[in-house]
Formats: structure tokens, C-alpha cells, sequence
């Protein structure tokens, strides 16, 4: 069985989802959207605290689990990734930062022309409907709603006050470009609900005619005529289905499945291929490298009780906030995850933050796969390495699409990783000490010396989450994309997802995330035009 089109895309996450409305706009332009999970029919998915349910593996998350991480005592750490319409952006946080302009030209001053922060801005402000839209930083037009807090817990703005005592200024907006300092994030929240990518970009255009939507079906291979893309092969209910495209494959599988595509598809490292039983199309040594994320730790502190709300997620107070949700979506399950970030510069000579320090008014312990709300009264302040510098790689465990592919980080294998993620402990204990948090302890009391405070980061630290990497944007042999996204040496394949990032954004990922789908749909279209042109002549 065969169909064709002119574009097919492959992973309906934050990006997938913007290249599905933004391709299909053009009624001449046939596209399919296939994903591996399943529609979005948990009602956990659209309640923002649900996602504390939605963190165990499931119909709605791949649940992988990293190989062990020899800088972090050996440990394994679960890395959970969306797997359903939306992706990652259904079952995460919901913070919404967009990363620091200097983020952005960095990456074009590593030879990605078109990438730099005046180049992404005007993406940025056409999809977002933000609570800030000015018409020059912030969008209000479009269709991802970006929201401010909707209530603002007493710990939230003790906290920040303590920051702004330290030293740093309070920043009334952390999409600027510039988000040194302390201030509130934003959500992709719209009336208490979660604005995923999928709701924001695909439901409402979803009944297009030129456009396809195949759920539950995964891509085993791209299907390749030489070096040419010319569609894919899924596997859907037991059977084997091949799509074929006129045009182009593009791959938004995120930054673990789309290099393990491209390398079940035969590109990739050759030596690696061979000895998985892959055979070899094109030897890219560089897809799966570049795999890094930003390591983090959560520091719990007791608190006074008025400060924590861990008693209103356990027992009868969750069922009251429960009943508050369902009357006016309203409450603290209408809130994503953290409230307030401090972004800080703690390393010699750093040119923009490079500590994250992002606060809770509860805290949790999380066990497996489960996450636990503490019973005694506490607050969290976990700290963020934003700019590591360590590296890992994702490889294949098998030539079966079927098996999870392996993947390491190798979180703090740098020392400069090391010195910095100490610092930023330390910064964390500072502030929280501050002269207007009385009644704060933690949990955790910090050690005298550095090398004492890196041994409890290591048994403690974990992934947050935001991988990126492995199919590295850029001109030259380390890369696997080109900066108009096409596969180094393969025509007709883009990779257009966050594993395209040569380096890591200074912020949760998901908002660059989508924002490259914007992109990539820009390059798409741009090359779509000049060859109907051509065509047309």
C-alpha cells in the first residue's frame, strides 16, 4: 500500500505540529503527519498539573532511561519524551522562555546564517498570543498562548525580593532577549488549560484537505533512491505501509528518535551501522553526537507553612483544588511548574547567564518513575547549568525501530560543568540564607568545600529534560544539517526539531523548540516556491 504527497513529517511534537499548519496553509500542497503515539484523549493532558501523572511512561511518553552516567556516580536517569500529538509539549512543564539573544547569534556566528536573534524574533512574535504583545518583542496574533502566572504564591515573590536583596535586578519580562535577573515565567497555558503545540497549531486546522494525519504508527526507516529521500515506511496496527514523498521527508522526531531514524535509514556513523546490522547508505559520523542537556538539582528547603502548598497536592487538599480546577479552571493545578527563574552568571568571565535558579512553592521526591509531593511543608530551588559544556552521543541499540535507542549525556564530564554547577549551588544557598527568609532551612545543609558540594550534586543531579544535539546544525564534518536544515549529503531530508541546536538554549527548550518548526517551515516554503516557479516556467 502507497500514497503520496508532497511533504511528509515524521513526529507531531512542538516543531512537527508548526511544520503541519504552516505547510498545509498553501492548498496546493499535499502533506501527511505521522506519529508514533496515539490522539490526545487523556484528560490529564489539557489539566496543567497533570503532568505529574503524565511523567510516567505510558501511552503519552517513550519513558526512556539513559545508559549509566559515569560522572554522576554510575546512575541511570529517566528521560521521559512526549510520544502523541503534541509531543513533549504535552506532557511538560509549560514554561515558556525563549532563551537569550545571545544564544542565537552564537549559532550564527558558528556559520548558520539566517539563525541569529534578530533573524528568529519575528518567528517568535508570529506564533505567540502573548500576554505582553507589543508588536515589537511579543506576538498577539498567534496561536500559541503565553500567559503570565494566573495567581502568584507568597513564596514566589519572597523569593524574589531575596534575589533582588542579593544583588540582582528584578526583570519584569525574561523573553526579552535579555533574561538576566529575577523575575516571573511565562506558560503556554490558555484559560487553564495546557496550549500544546498540537492545540495551538493543528486541532484548529486539522480537518484541511490537504492534510494527513496517521497516529500510532511508527516509521521504521526513510526510504531512500540512492541519495535521495523519497518517503517513508511505517508499521501501523500490524501493517506495513509505505508513503512516498514528491518532495521532501522531514524528520521532527525530537533530539533521541530523529538520529536514530536517520541511522536505522542507513546514515550515520558506518563502523556503528554495521555492527548494529544496518546497512550502510551514507556515512554521517556526526548524527547522534553533540547529545547534551541542561543537568539540574533540586535543593529543598523547610519552610514556614504559609510558604508551602504541599499540603493543597496531597489528600483532601488535592481533592479541594481538584473541584476548584473543574468549577473555574482556576487554582494551583492551573499552573505549570515553577514561577520565577534567576538567571545568573556565576563563571569568570561569562558573557550571559549561565545559572538557572527556578523555584517551587512545594517539593516533591521523585521514585522510578513516580513523583511524590512531600508531606512536610517545603519549597524547592533547583539550580540549572545552562550552558554545559559536556557532551554525549545517542547510538542504536538494534537495526529494530522497535527497540529504544541507547543514549549517554555525560553530564558534568567538564570540569569547567563542574566549577559552575558547584557556584550555582552555592548561589542558591546564598539567596535563600538572605535576611528575609526566616524560618528557611535546608533540607540539604551545604557542605564547606567545593569538592564536598560536588560529590552531593553528583548523588542528587538529574536531567531536566531538554535534550538537543544530536543531528548539530551547521557547515562543516561535526554537522549532521545544514542552516536550511537539509541532511549533509541526502537530498529531499531535513531534520527541523531541537536535535538540530549546535549549542543548547540558556532556558527550558520547548519555546526554541517550536520555534525552529517555524523556521524550518519558512526554509521549506522559500525552496517549495522557487521550484513551483521553476516547474510552472
Amino acid at each position: 500500500m502507497a500514497d503520496r504527497f508532497d511533504f511528509i513529517i515524521v513526529g507531531a511534537g512542538s516543531a512537527g505540529c508548526v511544520l503541519a499548519n504552516r505547510l498545509s496553509a498553501d492548498p496546493a500542497i499535499r502533506v501527511l503527519l505521522v506519529e508514533a503515539g496515539p490522539e490526545p484523549r487523556n484528560p490529564l493532558i489539557r489539566i496543567p498539573a497533570g503532568m505529574s501523572r503524565l511523567f510516567h511512561p505510558g501511552p503519552h511518553n517513550w519513558g526512556y532511561t539513559s545508559q549509566s552516567e559515569p560522572f554522576l556516580n554510575d546512575r541511570t536517569l529517566y528521560q521521559p519524551r512526549g510520544k502523541g500529538l503534541g509531543g513533549s509539549s504535552a506532557i511538560n512543564g509549560m514554561v515558556y522562555l525563549r532563551g537569550h539573544a545571545g544564544d542565537f547569534d552564537h549559532w550564527r556566528q558558528l556559520g548558520n546564517p539566517g539563525w541569529g536573534w534578530d533573524d528568529v524574533l519575528p518567528l517568535y512574535r508570529r506564533h505567540e498570543r502573548s500576554a505582553h504583545a507589543d508588536g515589537a518583542l511579543h506576538g498577539g496574533d498567534g496561536e500559541l498562548s503565553v500567559i503570565d502566572p494566573s495567581l502568584r504564591h507568597a513564596f514566589s515573590e519572597l523569593f524574589i525580593a531575596a534575589a533582588e536583596d542579593a544583588g540582582f535586578r528584578r526583570n519584569a519580562d525574561l523573553n526579552s532577549g535579555d533574561p538576566e535577573g529575577v523575575g516571573y515565567v511565562q506558560y503556554s497555558i490558555a484559560h487553564g488549560r495546557r496550549c500544546s503545540a498540537y492545540e495551538a497549531f493543528v486541532r484548529p486546522i486539522r480537518r484541511r484537505a490537504n492534510l494527513v494525519i496517521v497516529t500510532e504508527a511508527l516509521v521504521e526507516k526513510v526510504l531512500l533512491d540512492g541519495r535521495r529521500a523519497t518517503g517513508i515506511a511505517y508499521v501501523r496496527h500490524g501493517r506495513r505501509v509505505v508513503a512516498e514523498a514528491g518532495r521532501e521527508v522531514i524528520l521532527a522526531g525530537g533530539a533521541i528518535n530523529s538520529p536514530q531514524l536517520l541511522m536505522l535509514s542507513g546514515i550515520g556513523p558506518a563502523a556503528h551501522l554495521r555492527d548494529k546490522g544496518v546497512a550502510v547508505v551514507h556515512d554521517l559520523p556526526a548524527v547522534g553526537q553533540n547529545l547534551h542537556d541542561h543537568p539540574f538539582a533540586s535543593l529543598s528547603f523547610q519552610a514556614p507553612a504559609r510558604y508551602s502548598i504541599n499540603h493543597r497536592l496531597r489528600g483532601l487538599g488535592a481533592v479541594v483544588e481538584a473541584g476548584r480546577y473543574a468549577l473555574t479552571r482556576g487554582g494551583v493545578l492551573a499552573l505549570g511548574t515553577t514561577q520565577n527563574n534567576l538567571f545568573a552568571r556565576v563563571a569568570p568571565g561569562a558573557d550571559r547567564p549561565d545559572i538557572q535558579i527556578s523555584t517551587r512553592p512545594f517539593s516533591f521526591i521523585i521514585k522510578g518513575t513516580r513523583i511524590l509531593v512531600n508531606k512536610a511543608p517545603t519549597i524547592t530551588a533547583a539550580v540549572c547549568l545552562l550552558r554545559p559544556e559536556s557532551r554525549g552521543a545517542v547510538r542504536l541499540a538494534g537495526p529494530e525501530a522497535t527497540r529504544a535507542p541507547d543514549f549517554r549525556f555525560n553530564y558534568l564530564e567538564s570540569p569547567r560543568d563542574r566549577q559552575t554547577f558547584v557556584d550555582g549551588a552555592k548561589l542558591a544557598y546564598r539567596v535563600m540564607a538572605g535576611p528575609r527568609m526566616t524560618g528557611f532551612a535546608p533540607v540539604m545543609p551545604l557542605p564547606n568545600d567545593d569538592e564536598a558540594i560536588l560529590e552531593k550534586l553528583r548523588a542528587m543531579a538529574g536531567a531536566m529534560y531538554h535534550p538537543v544535539g544530536s543531528c548539530r546544525m551547521g557547515p562543516g564534518a561535526d554537522c549532521v544539517v545544514d542552516p536550511r536544515l537539509r541532511v549533509h549529503g541526502i537530498a529531499g531530508l531535513r531534520v527541523a526539531d531541537a536535535s538540530i541546536m549546535p549549542l543548547i538554549v540558556s532556558a527550558n527548550t520547548n519555546a526554541a523548540a517550536i520555534l525552529i518548526g517555524e523556521k524550518a517551515a519558512a526554509l521549506v516554503l522559500e525552496d517549495w516556491k522557487a521550484w513551483s516557479g521553476m516547474t510552472l516556467r
